[in-house]
């Protein structure tokens, strides 16, 4: 079976985006998601319309031992993975360091640094053992630039960072391209989860300029994994016209 991605976090956003892209295209999709019945949906409606194989795996990224157990349990024609896009994420909370919740500070490195680990580590076999592989990074413009209130999130972006660049030194030698794109304001659930379900926060964030969609981002992430195979692109920073930088933002 050939062309083969892995999608983390695919139930909604960025990553349900970049699955249906791929699926478009033709290629086969490993998606997996915390939320089950999103998750199934997905599969079911991606292998409705494309003609390609879906495979979903339901499981956690933050949990260690369900991301080992499912991803070497997959069979063989599945393993035979071309590009692991770790785009599971998430941010909570928006205080000051002082009054920020230590659970939330758990929970954003769990998901965004040690669940990344966990993926890469994970589906590394699969790429050195066929000799080629392309894992992409869902970083943040918040990696590369501190905000008000941003602490913990802010320093979990900037590990995705600096993973990125490890990453693209040691698995070198394996021809293992490593692509980190770093988003800015996009609209997606993030402010909703972030601000813990309060409608009203998330919606303000994106008052008064035209952010991000995630099928910017999807075709961003296409690009990037269809260049030819002596082309890798290592950092990309991505902003809708309005943003600046990763606290200036044009409000008009």
């Amino acid at each position: 079976m050939n062309n083969i991605i892995l999608v983390t976090g695919a139930t909604s956003g960025f990553g349900k985006a970049i699955a249906e892209k791929f699926a478009s295209q033709g290629w086969n999709c490993i998606i997996t998601g915390r939320r089950k019945e999103r998750l199934d949906e997905l599969a079911e409606n991606l292998a409705a319309k494309y003609p390609v194989k879906i495979l979903p795996l339901h499981f956690d990224v933050q949990k260690r031992e369900d991301v080992f157990n499912q991803v070497q349990a997959i069979t063989a024609e599945w393993q035979n993975i071309d590009i692991l896009v770790n785009n599971a994420g998430l941010a909570a909370g928006r205080d000051s360091f002082e009054d920020a919740s230590i659970d939330d500070w758990d929970t954003m490195i769990d998901t965004n640094v040690k669940g990344l680990l966990y993926m890469s580590k994970a589906v590394l076999p699969y790429f050195i053992a066929k000799g080629r592989g392309h894992i992409i990074n869902i970083g943040s413009t918040a990696g590369k630039e501190v905000y008000t209130n941003g602490n913990v999130y802010c320093a979990s972006k900037f590990a995705v960072d600096a993973i990125s660049k490890a990453q693209r030194i040691d698995l070198l030698p394996h021809k293992i391209k490593v692509t980190a794109i770093h988003p800015g304001e996009a609209e997606t659930e993030f402010s909703l989860v972030r601000f813990k379900g309060d409608k009203a926060k998330a919606k303000a964030v994106y008052d008064g300029f035209e952010p991000l969609q995630p099928g910017d981002i999807a075709d961003t992430v296409y690009y990037c994994a269809t260049l030819p195979p002596h082309v890798c692109v290592n950092d990309l920073v991505i902003t809708c016209l309005a943003q600046a930088n990763s606290y200036y933002t044009y409000k008009g």
